[in-house]
């Protein structure tokens, strides 16, 4: 079949996590990347649904037990939300041509027990222990990195797809802003000290948002460089509140300390106009292009000097790159070739069996 055929034919299940709504308010990474592909899927003519919470958002079917996700509403457990939301869509794969996972190792335990075929978009490897899991089941699921530096040498992936971000709701400010920005998860992986400390000896101000996901790193890190003068908290932020804080950044800070998986922010900066300094560990080189879209360093030092180059970043060259490498529609392009290809690999099962 050709991609016009697979569209009107084919009925693909997209899941999405459950900790937060679909799209998220403010934080919610994979949920955000499940709302996009689900919604770029429907843009062009797939049959799509999402399962999710029932009060997420799209213009897909939505399909949901769930009323609201466990992290914003504590009377949830999380292990008993994740159980009834997985069982769910697999009680009902009989009736999907695919299921699109975006929900880490724990469906790929289903996949012996079902017959329709199961992509798993790997978001990242939270720690060794889950890549059992991912291993055990590696040629019950078909596999998609989303960034080549986050692979596993033992797994057979169909592809690498870079996540795609919403450009509608990002837009490019007349003029650059004069304030660093610090935009993610409060937590020591990403390295919010390290922003205070380049801010601090770059002598400028800078703006922290995000939630606060380790207290004991915020409290004894992060809060005693925080003067609500030359560096100030704002807490977390939502789609509209985001694109107001990339309106006053002169860069974006993504010192992270350990290898970034993909990098939503960088690309969601880039979107907006703002060069990005990022560490370089991970993705951040695949992500960033190193004196076109941003800087990449490798300690506190390189990065105040970083920050005295950004005069030289054109924001227009930033938002091309994001709309060529990471938007939506690039995306869900990819993911088509990825689907066709699981149809073909499944075709050739059934001739092979009969």
């Amino acid at each position: 079949m050709n991609m016009d055929q697979l569209r009107k034919t084919k009925k693909i299940a997209v899941l999405s996590p459950v900790a937060w709504r679909t799209p998220p308010r403010q934080y919610g990474a994979w949920e955000t990347v499940a709302s996009n592909i689900a919604e770029g899927l429907v843009e062009r003519g797939w049959d799509v649904t999402l399962f999710a919470t029932k009060d997420s958002i799209t213009k897909a079917k939505l399909h949901a037990v769930i009323d609201r996700g466990y992290e914003e509403d504590p009377t949830q457990e999380a292990k008993v939300v994740e159980c009834l939301q997985i069982s769910e869509v697999m009680e009902h794969a009989a009736g999907f041509d695919l299921i699109h996972n975006n929900y880490d190792f724990l469906p790929l335990t289903y996949t012996r027990l079902i017959d329709t075929p199961m992509l798993t978009t790997i978001h990242g490897f939270s720690s060794d222990n889950i890549r059992r899991v991912y291993r055990k089941y590696k040629h019950d699921s078909y596999y998609v990195s989303i960034s080549d530096s986050d692979r596993d040498p033992e797994l057979p992936y169909l592809a690498t797809v870079y996540n795609g971000i919403d450009l509608s709701n990002l837009t490019v400010g007349e003029n650059r802003g004069d304030k660093l920005v610090f935009l993610g998860r409060i937590h020591p992986d990403k390295g919010v000290h390290l922003a205070c400390e380049t801010a601090k000896k770059a002598g400028m101000e800078l703006l922290i948002a995000g939630i606060i996901q380790d207290e004991q790193y915020f409290n004894e890190k992060v809060k005693p460089h925080i003067d609500d003068r030359q560096i100030t908290y704002i807490g977390p932020v939502g789609p509209k509140e985001r694109d107001d804080l990339f309106k006053q950044a002169y860069a974006v800070l993504h010192l992270n300390e350990l290898p970034e998986r993909f990098g939503l922010v960088m690309a969601e900066a880039n979107g907006a106009g703002v060069p990005v300094v990022a560490y370089d560990r991970g993705s951040c080189r695949e992500v960033i292009a190193d004196g076109e879209t941003g800087f990449l360093v490798t300690n506190v030092d390189e990065a105040v000097e970083a920050v005295k180059k950004i005069d030289t970043i054109e924001p227009a060259a930033c938002r091309r790159r994001v709309e060529a490498c990471f938007s939506i529609p690039t995306m869900v392009a990819a993911y088509e070739k990825v689907y066709a290809e699981i149809f073909k690999l499944e075709e050739e099962k059934i001739n092979v069996r009969y």
